[in-house]
């Protein structure tokens, strides 16, 4: 999977995520998108393997991005705009380069930290006689149950990372917020009471009078 745009942060992460396991190749990649940009990455398939695209907005803005899956003849299998996460799965009806964007184009000053996990093709077999016709041994059961089990507990986790950083991002956005309110409000306060002070020193001061005296 190849990556195009200006974070060459991201380019480089991307490089380096994708884990090859038999038919299954799965990238993620959590990368930032600054306001105003579009980040486009690309993947090489065959036809007949199936796909899916799962995206989240963890943090910036309204926590929404516009998404665009396209084939290798540039016909749009999938698109969204502003959406915070979703997820897509599509079986490659040729062979070629796909192409998914986000793009950040919509916001003028918010950037976005964007997490998407994209698999190609399915889960290896266990065992090479997984698929025979013979019933697995009481072992081979108990390994496939463990494995699809360890396989839910990491999406869980992925998802709890997700969940905990977007929830992070949040707390520390209200916390700037109050903080800021705060100090309008103690700034708002100082002024009202030195205005008060003022007010009534002016009710209680003394006035001078000038008396004029008419003499015979």
């Amino acid at each position: 999977i190849c990556a195009h745009g200006g974070n060459m942060l991201a380019w480089f992460l991307l490089l380096c995520a994708p884990l090859m396991f038999g038919w299954i190749r799965a990238s993620e990649l959590t990368f930032e998108l600054p306001d105003n940009a579009k980040q486009c990455f690309y993947e090489d398939i065959t036809i007949g393997t199936k796909c899916t695209l799962e995206f989240q907005v963890v943090t910036g803005g309204h926590y929404d991005v516009d998404c665009r899956l396209e084939d290798p003849d540039g016909t749009v299998l999938y698109k969204e705009m502003k959406k915070q996460y979703d997820s897509f799965t599509f079986t490659a009806s040729r062979n070629g380069t796909f192409k998914f964007c986000f793009s950040n184009e919509f916001s003028t000053f918010t950037h976005k930290t964007v997490y998407f996990d994209f698999q190609v093709g399915d889960d290896p077999p266990l065992f090479p006689n997984e698929n025979r016709v013979t019933a697995l041994t009481q072992m081979e059961s108990a390994c496939v149950s463990i494995h699809e089990a360890l396989k839910s507990v990491i999406d869980y986790q992925t998802h709890f990372r997700l969940r905990e950083a977007q929830g992070r991002s949040r707390a520390e956005d209200l916390n700037t917020r109050v903080a800021f309110w705060s100090i309008g409000e103690a700034f708002i306060l100082l002024v009202v009471s030195i205005s008060q002070v003022l007010l009534l020193r002016s009710f209680f001061s003394d006035k001078k009078t000038t008396t004029t005296r008419v003499g015979s």
